[in-house]
């Protein structure tokens, strides 16, 4: 049973120089890259746990999609990564400031804890109420009863930071006609017939 303790610090210590990368790159397509690196190591550790299921969800969902859609939104987009750097000296305090505060908070929560030597075979040990129901019954059973109000504000929160970055990374380009659909509605007459008396003759 050595291999089981081996792999999972081989995937932790990889999980977190990956996520130490992704803060620390300049290049931010590396920084992506160090992000994917950082979920498949994360996958492995959830299936060490016996979550299969939210090691596949992490693999199709985060790494499928939202990391790479990350790697090319940023290669895509004509950032200028020098003209942003400019201003990170004058929110440094601030940036400094809230990392005190985290690493306050983490160090208080590892002081608090109790180091079990049956750590993993207790968190292997599924919830009496669905230790008969498979791993995605008993997660969605947990998600749509218990954790239903928590699931939905998260939705909603993910829906608001989609459209969020659509309004920010929308740009108009000028002297393209665009559908006004108040001033059609908004038309008439009036305001779109010209009728003109033509002389006899005088016609085209």
């Amino acid at each position: 049973m050595i291999l089981k303790p081996l792999f999972f610090y081989l995937f932790s210590f990889v999980t977190i120089g990956a996520a130490f990368m992704v803060i620390s790159s300049r290049n931010p397509v590396h920084s992506v890259l160090f992000l994917i690196l950082a979920f498949f190591n994360s996958a492995g550790l959830f299936v060490l746990l016996g979550a299969e299921f939210l090691a596949m969800i992490l693999v199709v969902v985060y790494v499928g999609a939202v990391a790479v859609l990350f790697l090319f939104v940023v290669m895509m987009l004509d950032v200028d990564f020098a003209e942003l750097r400019q201003g990170f000296l004058q929110y440094l305090p601030v940036g400094a400031t809230i990392g005190l505060v985290l690493m306050v908070e983490l160090i208080a929560v590892l002081a608090g804890t109790v180091v079990n030597a049956n750590v993993a075979a207790d968190a292997v040990t599924p919830i009496p109420p669905l230790a008969e129901k498979s791993n995605i019954e008993a997660i969605g059973a947990l998600l749509y009863t218990k954790y239903i109000y928590f699931f939905q504000t998260a939705g909603l929160v993910l829906l608001v930071a989609m459209i969020g970055a659509i309004v920010l990374t929308l740009r108009h380009k000028e002297g393209v006609k665009r559908q006004n659909v108040a001033a059609q509605v908004a038309r008439t007459p009036e305001t779109s017939i010209e009728v003109v008396q033509v002389k006899s003759g005088k016609g085209i």
